[in-house]
């Protein structure tokens, strides 16, 4: 199953919550099967797979796609397309 990671601080941010409620938009309009979830910025699993990044940030199937804004959910369906 396709993987939609947002990766932002926790607690999570305002900008963090919203581009999760963008990528569960944009996967739902889609109407791809898809698990849409909310990682930590810090993990270390998220710094050993994609570095320090700008949070939020987003990435499909672990590939960085965006960091640092919040991408709408027409955005990252255009991203989800291309899977």
């Amino acid at each position: 199953m396709l993987r939609v990671e947002v990766i932002g601080l926790e607690p999570p941010c305002d900008k963090c919550t919203e581009l999760l409620a963008n990528a569960k938009a944009a996967v739902e309009g889609l109407g791809i099967q898809a698990e849409v979830v909310k990682v930590w910025v810090l993990a270390p699993d998220v710094l050993e797979k994609y570095g320090l990044v700008l949070s939020p940030a987003l990435a499909i199937a672990d590939t960085l796609v965006a960091q640092g804004k919040v991408l709408k959910p027409e955005t990252i369906a255009d991203f989800l397309g291309g899977r």
